[in-house]
């Protein structure tokens, strides 16, 4: 026998539910949806609710928030930079970027993955010097990308550049002196 497709709602909320209402609810304050007076009145629906239909209830009209309405977060950065002197280095999964990330690779190479991370601002700066090495810069394809690195009897590739307005914004720049830096635009990962 099927179960009634209502019967969720009947379902006693979680403190996890809880809390991903009260996201949702926060992101659309800070995206200017709702005022601070309104999201005061429904974070006491949410947290008064006792069962899923009500905390439904509570972020009625609201858009779910979408992966770049959640991009920048107040935590503080995993890393600031990452060298490699006749190696390699990799920096991807899940991590927080800080507002300004350097790397170097000397005789070396590695990869800088955006992919999952998180970003500390709304703007984040990735500075990569490659000396006789290669540096690959790996970014999402659903933010703001600006490219202004140089190129000394090496490469500084741009195809990762694009314009979204209102995304989160990236700016890479550097310098590849005899060696080269990389970048690439690749499908977001889904949030989890």
């Amino acid at each position: 026998m099927a179960e009634h497709p209502r019967a969720d709602h009947q379902v006693r909320a979680s403190g996890e539910d809880r809390e991903h209402a009260a996201e949702r609810l926060r992101t659309a304050a800070a995206m200017g949806w709702i005022e601070l007076a309104e999201l005061d009145q429904r974070l006491t629906e949410i947290y008064e609710a006792k069962t899923r239909g009500e905390l439904e209830r509570a972020g009625r009209d609201l858009p779910e928030p979408g992966r770049t309405d959640t991009l920048v977060v107040e935590d503080a950065p995993s890393s600031r930079f990452a060298v490699s002197v006749f190696g390699w280095f990799t920096r991807q999964g899940q991590w927080v970027a800080p507002r300004e990330f350097t790397s170097l690779s000397m005789f070396g190479g590695g990869e800088i993955d955006l992919r999952d991370a998180r970003f500390t601002d709304h703007e984040i700066r990735i500075r990569v010097f490659a000396l006789w090495g290669y540096t690959e810069v790996v970014v999402p394809d659903d933010v703001e990308v600006e490219v202004k690195g140089f190129g000394l009897f090496g490469g500084f590739d741009r195809s990762a550049a694009r314009r979204k307005r209102g995304a989160p914004r990236i700016v890479i720049s550097g310098l590849a002196l005899f060696g080269g830096v990389g970048t690439r635009a690749k499908p977001a990962r889904k949030t989890p």
